[in-house]
């Protein structure tokens, strides 16, 4: 089953920064890696802007490198605002897994 899109747009911003931060990647491997990973068959126009939006946040650089056979790629790497934003995003996540959990568990009773 494929997350829907609504709660995609919630993680997918986090989930890109953590996987810049596993190493520099490019846009069409990073979408390879999300596909990987089970996020679904995210479109290219979805993952572009993003990346946009963190460059323009300053939360990653993009350095173009050259192939070897064909047109250079921007590869990717986390800024130290990028590190900050993903250690934020990685708490709020882990709160809300353990509310999650919880709640799956019974939860406390009002």
């Amino acid at each position: 089953m494929q997350p829907s899109s609504q709660m995609l747009k919630g993680i997918l911003e986090g989930a890109i920064l953590r996987i810049i931060q596993q190493g520099d990647i490019y846009g069409y491997g990073l979408h390879e890696k999300l596909g990987t990973l089970g996020f679904g068959n995210i479109p290219e126009g979805t993952i572009y802007p993003l990346l946009l939006k963190l460059q323009k946040n300053k939360l990653i650089v993009g350095v173009r490198r050259p192939t070897g056979n064909g047109p250079d790629r921007k590869y990717y790497h986390l800024t130290d605002a990028g590190q900050d934003a993903l250690a934020d995003f990685q708490q709020q996540w882990q709160q809300l897994a353990q509310a999650m959990a919880q709640l799956n568990q019974g939860g406390p009773e009002s």
